[in-house]
């Protein structure tokens, strides 16, 4: 099969496509032909090794996964023989490991059934942002109806999940992002949007409820400022400006000073499971979450999705086309 694989860190440079055995699934393992399969952050992390501290998860010196990718969306292709939720010809979505080749094998707990409403494409583009957002949202946000809430950074790939699942929640949302972006936070069904180049959210006049901090362009002190007195600040990821932690910096800074003042200030890192990726399935087939896919490439060209990603300004999310 072909696959994209490295055997050193670095950036896109060291992503070669070859051609290496298939696996096979074990016992509880079920062997998918991977359709489609969607770049994220942690797809950067792992090709670089960079922030450090991801390195005992990767690999200290070098990678210990030679295959890259996480999010996938394929067909199973055979089970092993202690597997009984799924058969031959299934479509899945998940993340796994090495999703950036023509074949993965998973447990047979990880994946949750593709909606036949939505294409490959669409279930590849969910599974790591849309969970995150969907958490950040519900667990660490807390939200309810009729909360004013803001995304800041509405228009990448946790941004643009985030601004639907919010409305589907019933809150009233305001997505921030950079003046090529307002249309797109607009359809995606934003009640207000901040253009950042032109106004700063942290000083206007209103307070929300809820800030889901994913572009991390604002200090604390400016961001408690947009909260109303008991609000909440979920942050999620943002800038890599340390090399050593990366944007767990922002998440313990945030954790040190929650517990001295009136709102709720956190982080978060996702949790992986297959009720949320259910859920977020019915939503897709509902049409209350639609993922926006910018750009689609080639495996051939998951270089060069990969140089783009590192450049910070996709909209939504980037999709594999296997």
């Amino acid at each position: 099969m072909k696959a994209i694989v490295r055997h050193r860190y670095g950036d896109h440079s060291v992503l070669q496509l070859r051609d290496i055995q298939a696996p096979v699934p074990g016992e509880d393992e079920a062997l998918v032909r991977v359709v489609a399969a969607s770049v994220n952050p942690y797809d950067w992390y792992a090709m670089t090794g960079i922030p450090y501290i991801v390195r005992p998860e990767f690999g200290l010196r070098r990678p210990t996964q030679m295959i890259l990718g996480s999010d996938y969306a394929g067909v199973v292709e055979a089970v092993g023989p202690a597997v009984t939720r799924f058969k031959p010809g299934d479509e899945v979505f998940g993340t796994r490991g090495g999703a950036f080749a023509e074949y993965l094998c998973t447990k047979e707990i990880r994946p949750a059934r593709k909606p036949p409403s939505v294409s490959f494409e669409q279930a590849a583009a969910v599974p790591i942002a849309a969970r995150t957002a969907l958490q950040a949202l519900r667990d660490k946000g807390h939200v309810t109806a009729g909360q004013r809430v803001l995304v800041n950074g509405a228009s990448g790939g946790i941004g643009t999940f985030a601004v639907q699942l919010a409305k589907w929640f019933g809150a009233e949302v305001t997505g921030v992002c950079s003046p090529r972006n307002v249309e797109t936070a607009v359809k995606l069904g934003a009640d207000r949007v901040i253009d950042y180049t032109r106004a700063d959210f942290t000083r206007g006049d209103v307070r929300y409820d809820l800030i889901i901090d994913i572009a991390g362009t604002r200090s604390i002190a400016a961001r408690r400022r947009a909260l109303t007195r008991h609000g909440r600040l979920v942050v999620v990821g943002g800038p890599m400006k340390n090399k050593v932690l990366g944007p767990i910096v922002r998440l313990l800074r945030t954790m040190v000073v929650s517990p001295f003042v009136g709102q709720t200030l956190t982080g978060m890192m996702a949790r992986t499971n297959v009720d949320d990726l259910t859920l977020l399935a019915e939503l897709m087939d509902s049409g209350a979450v639609v993922p926006h896919i910018e750009r689609t490439y080639s495996l051939a060209e998951v270089p060069e999705a990969m140089r783009y990603l590192g450049e910070g300004h996709a909209r939504g999310k980037l999709v594999i086309v296997i």
